[in-house]
Formats: structure tokens, C-alpha cells, sequence
């Protein structure tokens, strides 16, 4: 006697699809959301004043974008290095990479005085580069690399590179400019000093193409190297585009700390981490995070703003302590 198995029912494939995507969706729809948010968040009244709606297209819509931009661009680039040092403490605050972007800033603007936005940009991406490259060559010479060593490197060789960066804008009088561009604030930002941002949209696509390459890379050199993944070149790919981003970003906004440390921690805290299927949650969380932040500097003492760095720096602060006290409780 044979007993008939039954059918798997016709709508399971569809429902497994709306489970994915519904929370997609949602998403989605929330992140328009805080865009609208911001857009109509400030001081200035957009819909009653005289110039309400030139103000509008002139601060608020390059605000947001850059809110956007700069946001998703970041949180990718902590997801990147954290992949490529197997590390979940490393992102470009705590490697030097923002660092070594403020020296070439400074140097730029000491060899080419009145240099151009896309000038000082061309040399804080060289020097974000250069520096993020310094960091891997040591990061292979160090034996003991525990998740708290590797961050504490990186954190010693931006020290060190943020005080020549003081001293040279010390010496020519460029103090004040230097403590501006690391503030990380979206105050200046009005149309035509932004557009610069678009570039990141660039390196986001070509992330997505190359995610599974920077996924196999962080599973260690030796297995990359077996399933036959150029290892040297895939890191190399990735260092240029931190670099890309953190010296466009240092140039148009200034220092975004720990982003790219709270974003993907929390990202693969529910999802792991393969990088092509968190790369949009992490891009949208980076935005969320960051309007988020900025809203909160504008209203909590308007009409002045508080610096969306120091916010940051807070909440940054914060989940970093949460993931040092947790991986203890998961060692133990």
C-alpha cells in the first residue's frame, strides 16, 4: 500500500518571496520618509517665507542628498575593511583613514593655496590611500591580531597622523580651517558645494558588482587564495575605494565618526555577513542613522545646531562598548 505524500501547496514560493520583501518595503518607505523629515526640518520658515522655496532648492535639497550620500557611503565603508581585516571594530575613524584624508587636505591647501574643492579632494583621496595602505603592511606584521588590537593600531596611527596634520596647520596659520573640516557638519552644505557626493553613487555600484569577491575575502587569505580569488588584488580594490569615499566625504562634510562601525555591526547582528544581500540594508541603515542624527543637531538646541559629529561620536561611543562587553559574554 503506498500512502500519497502531499503536494507542496502553490502559494509557498510567493510567500517566501513577500517574506523577503516585504520588509524591503518597508524600509524603503521608511527612508523616503526621513527625506521628507529632513527636507522640511530647520529654522527657516520654507513654506511662509518670502524666498521660502529658493531656500528650499539652495540648503535643503543638497542637505538631504548629502545626508543620503554620505551616509550610505560610509556604513559601506566599515562593512568593506571590517570584511577585508575580519575585524568588526575597524572602519575608517578607527584605522587613520579620515586622518591621513585631513593631512592630505591640509597639505593640498599649504602647497596650493586656493586650491579648488576637486584639488583638495584629488589629494585627501591620494593620502586616505596611501595612509589606509600603511595600515594593512602593519596590520600583516602585527602577530597578536585580537578585535581589540587591530583597531588600537589604527587608532595610535591616526593619533600620530592627526598631530602632524595640527602642527602643519599650526605653522601656517590654518588652525581654525583644519578644527572646521573635522567638526563633520552639514551646516555648509548648499548647492554647489556638494555635487562632489555623486562620485560615492559610483563606488556603491561597483561595491555591489565585486560584493561576492569582498565576501570571500573575508573569510580569511588562505581560503580566498584556494577557491581562487586574487586575494592581494581584491584588497587592493577595496582600500582604493575606502580611500575614494572617505577623502570625498572629508572634503564636502568632515569627520563622520564610528558610522562605519555601528551600521554593519548591527546589520550582521541579524543578517551575517554576506555583503551583496546586506549591501542594501546597510546603505539604508547608514542613511537612517545619519538623517537621524542630523535632526536631532538641528532641533535640540535651535536655532543653533550642534555638529552631527558629536552626535555620533556619542552613539558610537555607546555601541562600541555594547560589542566590547558582548563579544566578552561570547567568549565566556
Amino acid at each position: 500500500m503506498t500512502v500519497a505524500t502531499p503536494a507542496p501547496p502553490e502559494d509557498a514560493p510567493p510567500r517566501r518571496v513577500w517574506r523577503t520583501t516585504w520588509p524591503m518595503l518597508i524600509g524603503i518607505i521608511f527612508t523616503l520618509g526621513l527625506l521628507f523629515a529632513s527636507l522640511f526640518t530647520g529654522v527657516y520658515d520654507i513654506t511662509g517665507g518670502e524666498d521660502g522655496w529658493d531656500m528650499f532648492f539652495i540648503t535643503r535639497v543638497p542637505r538631504t542628498v548629502a545626508l543620503a550620500l554620505a551616509g550610505a557611503a560610509m556604513a559601506m565603508c566599515g562593512l568593506v575593511m571590517q570584511l577585508l581585516t575580519q575585524n568588526k571594530f575597524v572602519e575608517p575613524t578607527t584605522t587613520g583613514t579620515t586622518e591621513w584624508a585631513g593631512l592630505g587636505l591640509i597639505t593640498t591647501m599649504v602647497l596650493i593655496p586656493g586650491a579648488s574643492l576637486t584639488t583638495r579632494m584629488i589629494g585627501a583621496i591620494i593620502f586616505s590611500f596611501v595612509g589606509t595602505g600603511i595600515f594593512f603592511l602593519f596590520l600583516r606584521q602585527v602577530r597578536l591580531k585580537s578585535s581589540l588590537i587591530v583597531p588600537i593600531v589604527g587608532m595610535m596611527l591616526g593619533a600620530v597622523v592627526g598631530s602632524v596634520s595640527t602642527f602643519v596647520a599650526l605653522k601656517t596659520d590654518m588652525l581654525q580651517q583644519l578644527s572646521i573640516w573635522f567638526t563633520g557638519s552639514f551646516t555648509g552644505i548648499v548647492r554647489g558645494r556638494y555635487e562632489l557626493l555623486y562620485i560615492v553613487l559610483v563606488v556603491l555600484v561597483l561595491i555591489f558588482i565585486v560584493a561576492d569577491r569582498f565576501t570571500v575575502a573575508g573569510l580569511g587569505k588562505d581560503i580566498a587564495t584556494n577557491v581562487g580569488l586574487n586575494y592581494g588584488r581584491v584588497q587592493l580594490l577595496g582600500i582604493g575605494m575606502v580611500a575614494v569615499v572617505t577623502g570625498i566625504v572629508t572634503v564636502v562634510v568632515g569627520n563622520l565618526p564610528f558610522l562605519g562601525l555601528i551600521v554593519p555591526n548591527i546589520i550582521s547582528m541579524f543578517r551575517g555577513d554576506n555583503l551583496r544581500s546586506n549591501l542594501p540594508w546597510v546603505v539604508m541603515l547608514g542613511m537612517w542613522i545619519l538623517i537621524l542624527a542630523d535632526i536631532f543637531a538641528r532641533t535640540v538646541i535651535a536655532p543653533f545646531e550642534v555638529p552631527v559629529s558629536l552626535v555620533l561620536g556619542i552613539l558610537g561611543a555607546v555601541v562600541f562598548v555594547f560589542l566590547l562587553l558582548r563579544g566578552r559574554r561570547h567568549a565566556h
